[in-house]
């Protein structure tokens, strides 16, 4: 989904809550920010947001484009689109675009995993070709680093990269960048780093985990805390740590976390360790969730936080975030201080079940072939078994979850316009269990190709004749692609007769 003012506000006043003296300087950006226009759009030219990677090697050299239109030497970085989910992930996305440097390569500095190095404010010339009048450009500058001292692989993408140089700091092009980067302690490691999250609802609640009580093994035990934990080896950026542990704690996979601040603690040791707090909002229902650290996972408003044991430091945390939020966004319940029960929400008619939402891509080639992909064989439904793209709704439009799914799972990017539904299947695998409503949608067009994005959920992309379908291929799935082929839109499968 499209960057939304309230991450890119976020990013910037946590910048300006370390450089204070910058305000006035990016009074234009804080004065787009009040107004209701999508500065995240290339196409709002009273200004928009730009963002760029400062790249940094274990040489303690920087990396250098040579861009093209304007014959300038400058760092990569570019336009957001609307795949970006975080404004750091927009620069790194360009860095691999404009020089092919593998996202995987870089990392964020430590202590700017979530604020920008530096913030800069510059016109852009009229371009009457492009019928793009003159305009700011509002440039959002992260620091990276590189893991290698040789570099990584590098493909430019020629029709707008001339070439790249590695500067030393004092020739850095940027005389803002240069003096910041001047004063840049370079570490030969990567810091400890840990990652948390704030969960939050449309009731204004917040989610928190009660830790096991084990003194001595674990920090805050038996207390009442956020989802999260350090950075490993693998984690690329902080925003894959806290991902990682959702999944690995709770099972969760929220669709959009945005950085919310840099928060610091004091290890066991006494050294200090940035948390980088990414916020996020859910609507589930914690029990559903299969829990595999700690004691359990409930909702809480921030009014009754002081009946918990819990961290003042998280305590707080929550309470400033819950500031944040438009006027509104919470409702009663968030000063009520009790934990959410299903008795809150509006009664359902008598007899009424609760059906899951699943969206399936239905991909078809000019040729007829249509795509499918084999579950992972440790995959907890249909293991080692073809299945269209397919994905559960969150709280969001069907249509939303589509895109994100298809880009999420095999990095193909669709647009609203181009998706239709065309076959619904009603569906239970047994008696008793929660009913199913499978909605098909085909894209009549789309761009890129599969690619194994989640290894861990799909094994491989693979184009099939539908005369020829495999053997082991999800049952409904063989259905729907026969009723969608010949023009039935609802089908049933697993009702008694």
């Amino acid at each position: 989904m499209p960057l939304s003012h309230a991450h890119i506000r976020t990013t910037v006043e946590t910048y300006l809550a370390r450089h204070p003296d910058k305000r006035e300087q990016l009074g234009g950006l804080l004065d787009a920010l009040g107004r209701p226009t999508d500065i995240a759009s290339r196409s709002t030219f009273t200004g928009h947001v730009t963002c760029g990677a400062i790249v940094v090697n274990p040489l303690g050299r920087v990396l250098h484009v040579l861009h093209l239109a304007g014959g300038k030497v400058l760092a990569p970085g570019g336009h957001t689109e609307p795949e970006d989910e975080s404004l750091a992930g927009a620069a790194l996305r360009e860095l691999h675009e404009e020089t092919g440097i593998p996202l995987q390569a870089a990392a964020p500095w430590p202590g700017y995993e979530a604020v920008p190095f530096d913030i800069d404010i510059h016109d852009i010339d009229a371009h009457p070709g492009k019928g793009e009048p003159g305009h700011q450009h509002f440039d959002l500058r992260f620091l990276f680093r590189l893991h290698t001292a040789t570099g990584a692989p590098v493909v430019l993408r020629e029709e707008e990269v001339g070439g790249i140089e590695w500067r030393p700091l004092d020739r850095v092009t940027s005389p803002a960048l240069r003096e910041k980067l001047l004063k840049l302690p370079l570490q030969a490691e990567p810091e400890r780093a840990n990652a948390l999250a704030l969960i939050y609802n449309d009731r204004g609640e917040y989610l928190l985990h009660l830790r096991d009580y084990f003194p001595g093994q674990i920090r805050e035990p038996g207390m009442w805390s956020l989802l999260g934990g350090g950075r490993e080896p693998q984690d690329a950026a902080l925003e894959h740590t806290v991902r990682r542990e959702l999944a690995e704690e709770a099972g969760l996979d929220l669709a959009d976390l945005s950085p919310f601040g840099t928060e610091y603690a004091s290890d066991d040791a006494g050294a200090t360790v940035p948390i980088a707090i990414y916020a996020g909002r859910w609507n589930g229902d914690p029990r559903e969730l299969h829990l595999e650290e700690g004691v359990m996972l409930a909702w809480f408003a921030p009014g009754g936080l002081h009946r918990l044991r819990i961290a003042p430091t998280t305590s707080d945390l929550i309470r400033r975030h819950a500031a944040s939020l438009p006027a509104g966004a919470s409702s009663a319940a968030s000063q009520s201080g009790l934990p959410s029960h299903e008795e809150r929400r509006p009664a359902a008619p008598h007899g009424t079940v609760l059906n899951v939402i699943g969206v399936h891509l239905y991909l078809e080639r000019p040729d007829g072939t249509v795509l499918l992909g084999l579950r992972h064989p440790d995959s907890a439904f249909a293991p080692s078994t073809w299945h269209v793209l397919a994905g559960h709704c969150e709280q969001e439009s069907a249509i939303t979850c589509l895109i994100r799914e298809a880009r999420e799972e095999a990095g193909l990017h669709i647009e609203r316009q181009d998706i239709e539904l065309v076959h619904v299947v009603h569906h239970i695998d047994k008696a008793g269990n929660r009913p199913r409503m499978g909605l098909f949608f085909r894209a009549r067009t789309w761009t890129g190709e599969p690619e194994l994005r989640e290894p861990d959920k799909c094994t491989q992309w693979t184009f099939w004749d539908p005369a020829a379908l495999p053997d082991n291929l999800v049952p409904y799935t063989r259905q729907a692609i026969e009723k969608i082929r010949n023009g039935n839109p609802y089908s049933e499968t697993g009702w008694p007769a």
